[in-house]
This record gives structure tokens, C-alpha cells and sequence, in this order.
């Protein structure tokens, strides 16, 4: 009930000493009677607060006591005018300084006649709230019967409480993606709270979305879906809340039964890519398996390989995230990709179509969920069918290439395996810092004797390309400089600078430095 239709009760002639129509508008959600003078520990927040007042011996008690009715979310004080023949005015001023509405109840009142008042109309309020959840119920669980989709349920659920509401998983895929695609950033922010929060459900900071997570708690919250809907969950009435609570367990309950199926298609997924690993990628047989997973052999396909680093426990959960991941299709967020994901030599591995772009931003997304757990993920460039086979080596290759890298993700393409940074990431660091000494010690001890400036041309010198002017220039020195020093590099080198071979040597050891 609100606090307007408890004043204006006529039969129990109460009056409003200090409030406004903003306060009279504030509900209350029960009724705590107590001369306490520091009732905070037996509140929570919404209650009228009856007072004998008995706890007042001096002003000093009447800010101490209305100051923890406030910082308790305290609906109102009602306060008894029979011990003092009024309401002092200490007591108002003090609900004054923090903002507590005050009522007066009349000696010829009883206490108990204002709790039987409000307890009465809280119990029949609940009694039509539990009606109408129960209608609620019924019709939810008939459209599902009835074959009603995910998408359609939210909407439901979104027109009933005007609150807009999706399903994503942990990678912002749109499971229900609502009336309009969220950005980059709003998905960065709402999959992190989900990921991050100490317990659910969760407001995202700011506000704008508030996250309730489908499944049991025991479950990894990076493999799991959650429901986002707009707008701050601690200020929904009660119907909005228990409406969006119904539409979690529906999407529990989907989402489980949807689980048999994937059982399936992971078998056929496992036995394609054994056929691709074993060198099989032109068979009919192949080409075969690729259709029953939902691919088109005849299209270009991208292979990932992922696992967690030295963690062969995490296999499953690193072939759940995959699969999430490497659903992402941005061209259409509410049809997502069917990649075909499977369990190859220890590690999972993902057939799909189109490029790496939308994994990668995906896998980006769970980042802050993974914990001390390193996730290393290597992505192929997009092969036929015919390459397959080469394509899964290079995908290795990509992840061994990640799991030299620091940090919990790294995401490596076919691309970067062929560039020497790549090449030199690979080598142990001992063995880098070797060759570069036995290069490059005699040129640095000579600069430190000297301050010849010869790393500093020698850089510049291989930047250019090996050309003398264009060294010159960058460094503004006369090219017979340049020469003189790059003279003496390769003296205390051993190398020959317009040799191929030397030159390549000199480069890689400045780059294992």
C-alpha cells in the first residue's frame, strides 16, 4: 500500500506532520513497531515505523533515532502523541533534516489498529499479485507447449513489464537479441558484469542494464546464458521482477533441452575432422560428414584450434566456448553461424565459415571470466576443401605461437606465423639472447667505449633497405659517415652487410635483443 492511503484512512484520523506528495507516494512494504532507540539491525528498508517515542530522554535522542530510520530505507515514521501530549519538536525537526515522512497517531489510536490496517492490505495486494503471477505462469508455459519461440516469449515478457529483454550468452551472442542490435561497447560492458559480478542478478554499471543468469550457480559462468534486460532491477515492482524471473527459467529449460541436440552434432563434428586430420579432406565421405554438421564443403572454411594451457581437464569447457564463439555471425545476429566444433589429439577444433574477425571480437568478450585459467587460440586462414589438412597444421602452429605469449588470451592467425616475430617468439628466450650477444656484444661494447653511434646506423641502414642516402638522411649525416660506421659494424661483426645472409643475421639479432 502507499503511505497516501494510510493517512487518509478516516478511521483512524492520522496526520501528515512532515512530508510531501512525492512522499506520500512512497509504498510500504510492512510494519515494524519498537521504542528502540537504534532499530537499524531489524530493517531492511520500506517499513512504517510505529514509536511510542519512549526511547526520548533529550533532543540529542531524537536525531540519533530518526537518522537510523533513514539510513535503514525507512518508509515513514508513525509516531504515538500519548507519552509527551504531542510530537516534540525535536522529533520533527530531526525527520525534517532527513527527510523521514512523519505521521501522528492520536492517544485515542491504537497501535495495533494501524498494524492490522497495513498488514491487511500488504496480504491482500500479495493474494492479487499471486493471482496474477500464476496467469502469467499458465500462459508462458502454454505458448511453450504450443511452440512458441525464445524470441517470441521475451517479447512477451517485454510488452507485460515494458522492460526490453534478451538472452546472450557469455560471448554477446544474441540468443534473443532483441528489437535492436546492442554496440561493441554495450556488449563489452554487459557480458563483463555478468562475467565479473560477485553474485547475480547484477545492475551494469550505469544503470542501463540489469543481468540474471540461466542455469544452476554451479555452473562456469563463461559457458552459460544470461538474460539482459534495460534498466536498474532494485527499482522494478514486483510483477516486473517475477515476469523476467519466469523468462529465465523458460530459457533454463530451453536451453537444456537444446543440449541433446548438440550432444549429436559434436560426434559428427569429431568424426570430420579426424577424416581432415588424417588427410582425408577430398573423400565423399568427407564432404558428407561437412554437410550433416551444416557446412557447405564447397565453400572456403577457417579452422580454429583452442585449449586451455595445461589444462587437459578444461577440454570441454574450452569446446563450449569455441562453439559459442565461433557462432557469432555479424551479418545477421539472429541467425547465428552453425560451425562444426570437435575434440582432435587433445585439443578442440573448429570448422567454420567465413573469417576470424567475429571469433576473435567473441573470445575478447570473456576475457575478464577467465581467471588465472591462459586460453590460447590459433586461426587458420580459409581454405577449400581439398587443404583442410594444411590449414589445421597451421591453425597449431598459430596456438603454439599464442601459448608464448603472457596472458589469459591471445587469439593468433595464419597470418602472424609467417612473420619473424613470429619466428623469433617460438625460439626459448635463452637461446634468442645468445645469438644476439655472439652477434652484436663487440658492436655495443665498442659504442659503450666510444659512443660511436654504430647500433644507432645500423639500424637506420637496414630500415633503408641497405641504402646509403636514405640512412644518411634519416640520421642527417654525410653518407661517407654512414659508410665509415657500417665499415666498422661489419668488422666487428664478422658480416658481410650486402651479403643477403649477413644482412638477415645482423637484423634478427637486433630483434632477439
Amino acid at each position: 500500500m502507499l503511505l497516501r492511503d494510510l493517512v487518509a484512512h478516516p478511521g483512524l484520523g492520522l496526520r501528515l506532520l512532515h512530508g510531501d506528495d512525492a512522499a506520500l507516494d512512497r509504498p510500504v512494504r510492512w510494519v515494524y513497531t519498537t521504542d528502540l532507540i537504534d532499530p537499524a539491525r531489524y530493517l531492511s528498508g520500506g517499513e512504517l515505523v510505529i514509536s511510542g517515542l519512549v526511547w526520548r530522554n533529550d533532543p540529542a535522542d531524537s536525531e540519533r533515532f530518526v537518522a537510523a530510520l533513514a539510513a535503514s530505507g525507512t518508509a515513514a515514521l508513525a509516531a504515538g502523541a500519548a507519552v509527551f501530549g504531542g510530537i516534540p519538536d525535536d522529533v520533527l525537526d530531526a525527520c525534517r533534516r532527513h527527510d523521514v515522512p512523519l505521521v501522528a497517531v492520536p492517544e485515542e489510536t491504537s497501535f495495533s489498529a494501524v498494524t492490522e490496517l497495513v498488514v491487511g492490505a500488504l496480504t491482500a495486494a500479495r493474494s492479487d499479485r499471486l493471482a496474477v503471477t500464476v496467469g502469467r505462469q499458465r500462459r508462458l508455459l502454454s505458448a511453450v507447449a504450443g511452440g512458441l519461440g525464445r524470441a517470441e516469449l521475451a517479447a512477451q515478457v517485454s510488452a507485460a513489464t515494458g522492460l526490453v529483454c534478451r538472452v546472450l550468452s557469455a560471448t554477446g551472442r544474441g540468443v534473443v537479441p532483441g528489437p535492436r542490435p546492442l554496440s561493441d561497447p554495450e556488449l563489452d560492458r554487459i557480458a563483463a558484469t555478468f562475467l565479473t559480478a560477485p553474485r547475480l542478478p547484477a545492475a551494469v554499471p550505469g544503470g542501463a542494464h540489469s543481468v540474471f543468469p540461466v542455469g544452476p550457480a554451479s555452473e562456469q559462468r563463461s559457458t552459460s546464458w544470461f538474460v539482459a534486460v534495460e534498466g536498474a532491477f532494485p527499482s522494478w515492482d514486483a510483477e516486473a521482477g517475477e515476469a523476467v524471473d519466469e523468462l529465465v527459467a523458460i530459457a533454463a529449460l530451453d536451453r537444456a533441452r537444446r543440449g541433446e541436440g548438440l550432444r549429436l552434432a559434436r560426434d559428427i563434428a569429431d568424426d570430420a575432422i579426424a577424416l581432415i586430420a588424417g588427410g582425408a579432406g577430398n573423400r565423399p565421405e568427407t564432404a558428407t560428414r561437412l554437410r550433416q554438421a551444416g557446412l557447405d564443403p564447397t565453400a572456403s572454411l577457417t579452422v580454429a584450434v583452442a585449449g586451455f594451457v595445461d589444462r587437459p581437464d578444461r577440454l570441454e569447457i574450452a569446446r563450449s566456448l569455441l562453439v559459442d564463439a565461433a557462432s557469432h555471425d555479424p551479418a545477421q545476429p539472429a541467425a547465428p553461424l552453425r560451425p562444426a566444433v570437435g575434440v582432435h589429439d587433445g585439443l578442440v577444433v573448429a570448422l567454420l565459415p567465413g573469417g576470424a574477425d567475429a571469433l576473435r571480437t567473441a573470445l575478447r568478450r570473456l576475457e575478464p571470466g577467465l581467471g588465472p585459467d591462459r586460453l590460447t587460440v590459433g586461426v587458420s586462414r580459409p581454405s577449400g576443401l581439398a587443404a583442410l589438412a594444411g590449414a589445421l597444421q597451421e591453425a597449431r602452429h598459430a596456438r603454439d605461437l599464442a601459448e608464448h605469449r603472457s596472458g589469459v588470451l591471445h587469439v593468433v592467425t595464419g597470418a602472424d606465423v609467417t612473420s619473424h616475430v613470429a619466428l623469433l617468439a617460438t625460439v626459448p628466450d635463452e637461446v634468442r639472447r645468445a645469438f644476439a650477444a655472439q652477434v652484436l656484444d663487440p658492436v655495443l661494447a665498442y659504442d659503450a667505449r666510444n659512443d660511436a653511434g654504430l647500433q644507432e646506423t645500423l639500424e637506420a641502414f637496414l630500415d633503408c633497405s641497405g641504402s646509403w642516402s636514405r640512412a644518411a638522411e634519416r640520421l642527417h649525416l654525410h653518407v661517407n659517415t654512414v659508410r665509415y660506421r657500417i665499415g666498422r659494424v661489419e668488422e666487428l661483426t664478422g658480416r658481410d652487410l650486402g651479403v643477403f645472409a649477413d644482412r638477415v643475421d645482423v637484423f634478427l639479432a637486433l630483434r632477439s635483443r
